[in-house]
Parts: structure tokens; sequence; C-alpha cells
């Protein structure tokens, strides 16, 4: 309810069969715990107020008028709760039965969805008691007039992102869920109010069921299942909830126990995905009917976000996915350089080897092309260009590199051509201005463009997705090659990818890995000090894992700056205080619009990601944009 996020509940309290009074009080008791969480939603099983194991008691009209006498007195419990509810409860309308999940907030009944497919097959027998859902009708139910059926959303007037719809358990197993047309209607949350008995490896099948339903639909998925308590005549229920997001699985329970699982989904993250991919289809079924409900102001003003953020999105978590992760990247990096080579029948490639992370990584990867073509090493050639910037530290790490790999290096020393160049156009030497740079950086692609060109080869570019993202590149120097390994590298990944390949190499080459992994990062354009690295990037543009993390969720999600700044001051909490994540997160936003010019014209790259910044493909931006309204938005933080 703030930056779009939202908290949800799914709660399984202990069921007392057919006690329809304790457990709507145990209901009424959760529903406090909820709306104390700070939960903007809470859903409970299916027929949570009778007990799902009734059986031939749902024939009786005292526990269905119990229950009907139960319910009003849980809308009259939870009248002054800003939160929305949904409880199974049976309804008996016009001669028939219906499986429905009331859905109410602060004392007023908003509809009763039913649950559309009823099994009727191995230890499930519904169909003996229940009916299908009908088309949507208005009923009087638990002293209140409310629509029954299908097709009910209930809609948030104030939370514009939060449109609720509600299925019933064996509804998402079957082949067309009703969640389906409900997420196409609008519906980024849906609850699934169920009572999924547990046999063996049904949990796994469960959790994969409900985190791949919620990619399909772009939605938040809040499954709830009905356990403790329940007759255990012939099944065992154990109560496994689970809260997922657009295929990510948020929060799960343990299985046989009872109690609240909340997590803050993204309503706004979802959206945006709906709107970025257009074979996502909203429809407009004139069936569904659409429920308003609104949040008290002070609910909305008191929400604070508790949603974890992982400080490296670009970078699995677990040891063993990023190590899967980084041999992937690996091999489409290489793999699409090794199509371009076969394509034009290369033989030859041309690597200008500072190293540093970026050329290293890009070696590392035309090594492996070679290797996949089943050409000699020795036809890629590794160029070190010192000049006035370049330390002996950082040359004695390429020559080791490039003899551990087998690949042809030559030393090739430009302070005499950039000195001439000076020269030619007036410079100083002693003037250290963006012309001392830059005119170091050009003469290095003339060197690796003629040396190509000599050789029949290409040139790889070493230039990475964060460097690209901040312009940090001289234009036609480091920015321009033939093909570039790294252009959807974040510099964050470079480091493991760097490390993975240290990780597996002969330990001189690891060695020497891990030495470039432990320097500085630095374009050596400015002379040394005291023979050391002086010109640190991070200290000029900052810190590049804050920068990867305003280029993620402004690229992936399209957020705001005040968003973006928001969670990465969560984020980085202990890391870098308000001040700097703002500082920083100003510097990106200008820079990259500022930027821009350069990234119009990039050579060819692979995509290996979901973020990257080709002009072809998944970033089309006018060089000349104004970055005034995000300035703005940054200045009133």
């Amino acid at each position: 309810m703030k930056d779009g996020f939202v908290r949800v509940a799914a709660a399984t309290p202990r069921v007392s069969v057919a006690n329809v009074e304790e457990n709507a009080r145990r209901v009424a008791e959760m529903v406090r715990q909820a709306a104390e969480a700070g939960c903007g939603a809470v859903c409970f099983p299916e027929l949570a107020l009778t007990g799902y194991t009734c059986g031939d008691l749902f024939r009786d009209r005292a526990l269905l008028s119990g229950a009907e006498r139960a319910l009003a007195s849980l809308l009259e419990e939870t009248a002054g709760l800003d939160i929305l509810c949904a409880v199974g409860v049976p309804v008996p309308w016009n001669g028939a039965l219906y499986n429905c999940a009331a859905v109410f907030h602060k004392g007023r009944l908003l509809g009763l969805p039913a649950k559309s497919c009823i099994p009727n097959y191995s230890e499930f027998y519904e169909a003996r008691h229940f009916t299908p859902a009908p088309a949507t009708v208005e009923v009087f139910y638990a002293g209140q007039r409310a629509p029954l059926g299908r097709g009910l959303l209930f809609c948030c007037e104030n939370v514009p992102d939060l449109v609720v719809g509600v299925e019933i358990c064996e509804d998402l197993w079957s082949p067309a869920p009703p969640s389906t047309s409900l997420a196409q209607n609008g519906a980024t949350v849906v609850l699934n109010p169920s009572c999924s008995d547990e046999t063996i490896g049904k949990a796994e099948y469960r959790r994969e069921l409900v985190r791949q339903h919620s990619g399909r639909l772009l939605c938040a998925y809040v499954y709830t299942d009905s356990g403790l308590g329940e007759s255990t005549t012939d099944m065992v229920f154990a109560g496994h909830d689970l809260i997922a997001e657009n295929g990510g699985l948020l929060g799960e329970s343990q299985l046989f126990t009872t109690g609240l699982v909340t997590a803050d989904v993204d309503l706004e993250r979802l959206s945006q995905e709906r709107r970025r991919m257009n074979t996502w289809q909203l429809a407009f079924d004139r069936d569904v009917v659409r429920v308003p409900f609104r949040y008290q102001a002070s609910t909305l003003e008191a929400f604070q976000p508790q949603r974890d953020f992982a400080r490296t999105p670009f970078v699995p978590r677990d040891a063993a996915g990023l190590s899967d992760r980084c041999q992937l990247i690996l091999t489409m990096q290489s793999v699409g350089l090794a199509s371009r080579l076969s394509a034009i029948h290369g033989k030859v490639a041309v690597v200008g080897l500072s190293g540093g992370l970026d050329s290293t990584l890009a070696l590392l990867v035309t090594v492996r092309a070679f290797d996949r073509l089943g050409l000699d090493r020795k036809g890629i050639h590794a160029l070190s260009m010192p000049c006035f910037g370049t330390t002996s530290r950082t040359m004695s790490n390429a020559q080791r590199i490039a003899q551990e790999l087998g690949v042809s290096f030559r030393e090739v020393s430009i302070e005499k051509a950039v000195r001439q160049h000076f020269l030619d156009i007036g410079q100083e030497e002693t003037s250290l201005d963006v012309t001392f740079e830059n005119s170091q950086a050009r003469e290095r692609t003339q060197v690796l463009m003629d040396t190509a060109n000599r050789l029949g080869g290409i040139v790889i570019g070493t230039g990475d997705l964060s460097e690209l993202a901040l312009g940090w590149a001289t234009y036609n120097g480091d920015h321009m090659s033939m093909y570039g390994v790294n252009a959807s590298i974040p510099k964050t990944l470079v480091r493991h990818l760097v490390r993975y390949v240290a990780d597996h190499s002969e330990p001189r080459l690891q060695g020497a890995l891990l030495d470039v992994l432990d320097t500085p990062v630095s374009p050596e354009l400015l002379p040394p000090k005291d023979g050391e690295i002086a010109q640190k990037t991070e200290e000029l543009v900052g810190p590049y894992e804050l920068h990867d993390f305003f280029l993620y969720y402004m690229l992936r999600f399209g957020f705001a700056p005040g968003k973006i700044y928001r969670m990465a001051c969560r984020a980085f909490a202990g890391e870098y205080d308000a001040p700097t994540v703002k500082k920083w997160l100003s510097t990106f936003y200008r820079r990259f619009f500022t930027q821009q010019f350069k990234r119009s014209c990039l050579p060819d790259g692979p995509k290996v990601g979901s973020v990257t910044l080709s002009p072809r493909g998944d970033w089309r931006m006018p060089s000349d944009a104004s970055w005034r309204l995000w300035e703005q938005e940054l200045q009133s933080l």
C-alpha cells in the first residue's frame, strides 16, 4: 500500500469439524493478528467455518444455518479491522449448495465467489454435496446482500493496482483455472482458500503449481490450505500455505503447522510486467462483476513495506545457483562469439588486455569460443597497450593471464603516439583533462582496429553493462569494437564470472585471476601515484553495487526514483546511509540520460539476461531526452 507494496497473509487456524462458533472465533482472532501485522488481505482455508471434512453433515440444515450465523458474527467482530478477508463457507441458494469464499472488509460482505470445479474422484466426492459456481446472482446471506457466483473481482478504489480475485482449491488444478480469466480482467492478487489432503510428493507438486501459475498470470497468488483439526478418518491435511509472485516463492509454511504466513507483494511490479509484455492480453468480460472497497487513509499511511531486496539482483543468492548461472552465462557469451566468427569465417580475434576485470572476462570468453570452434588459441591476439596511467601490477597480470591461456601476447606502448597526437592538436601534456584521458582510449582502439585489419580478425569489445549505463566509456574509444561480449554483463556479475573461472583453473592462472579480482576498478588514464592506481572508478562515479541495483529496478520494472531510493536504503542499510544512496542515485540518472548517445550506436553483442541496453533490442531511447522529471523527484526526497 506504499510504493506499490501490499502485505498479504495465508492463515491456517486449527479446525474443529462442524463447530462453527469455535471456528469463527479462531478466524476472528487470526484476522486481528493479520491486521496488526499490517496485512491488507488475508485468506483462510476452504470451508474454514465448518471444516472441509463434514461429509454428509453438509446436507444438514443445522450446520448450514450455523455457518451463516457464524459468518454474521464474524462480520460484526471484524467490522473495525481495515483488512480484506476471504473465508470458506457453504452457502445454500435456490435449491443448491455452493462451496464459497465469503469476502468481506470492515464488516461489509463484498461477495461470495463460488468454486467452479467440483472434484468427484479418488478420495474426493464433493459433487455429492456441492454444485459448480453459477453465473453471478445477488443473494441475501448473513444479514447482507452480496453477489454470489463466478467472475467476482474486488477492486480497491484507493490502491488502483490492487484487484483481488478468488478461486477455490480444485479450480487451480483444472485445465482452465478461473483465475486465468480473473487475471486477464485485472486481478493482480488471487486468493485460493483450499483444503488439499497430503500425500507423498504432493507438497512439491503443489508448490511448483502455485509458483508457476503466478508466473503465467503475472500475479500474486495466496494459497491457504486447511490442516490440523480436519477429520483424519481417511485423509491427513498438512496446512501447506504458499505465497508466490510472478513465478517466485515469497512465503511458505511448514507442513502440519497452523498460523500466519505473510509476504509483501509488489503490485506495481506486476502491473509494469503486464504493460511490458504485449502477449499478456487483458480481457473485458461482460459477466465479470467488480465490487469496490477502500482502505482508510490512516491504514495506507501507517503501512511500511518489510520486503527484503538482494543487494545484487543480477547475482543468484545461493552458491549452487550462482555456479550454474556462471557456467550458463559463459557458454552463452562464447556461443554468441563463436557464431559470429563462424558467420564471417573468422579465425583471428584481437583483445585489448589491460589486466582489469572486463578485458580479462572478454579474453576468457574468447578462449572458450575458440575452443568451441576447434580453433588454435594462438589466433587470439591479446594486446597490452601501456601509457601514462598503466601500473606494473595490471601489466604483469595481463601478461601472466595471456601466457597461461596460451594466446598470442604483445605489448604495444602508445605513449609516443599519444604524445605526437597532443602536439598535433595543441594539447598540453600537463593538462589532465578529458582530452588527456580520451586520447589514450581512442589510440588504443585505433591500434586494436588496425591490428585486426592487418591480421584479418575482429576486435572483441570489453565494456560491460554497468559502464554502458553510466556512459563510462570513451565515445569511439573503448566504446567501440566489432563484437562486444560483455555488453549485457553488469559489473557485479563480471566479478563472479571471473571468480568462477578462477575456481576451476590451474594454480598459476588462478593466482593471476584472483589478483585481477583484488585490483581496484580503473581505466588507468591518469598517472599513478607512487606506482599505485590513482584513478579509481568507484570513487568518481559511485559504487557499482549501487548502480547495478538502480539499473536493474529502473530498466527491468520501470520503478520511479523514489521507490528505488527507498528500496536501496533498505537493501544497503548498514553499508550506505540515505544521503549517500541519494547522491549516487542522482549521479546514475544524470549519467544515464546524458550518455544515451553512446548507447545509440553500440556494436553487436549477445543478450544473456533480462536487462540489456542494445538499441536494436531492449532499450530504445532518444539521446536528447530530458531527465528533469526524475531530478525533481530526487530533489523532493
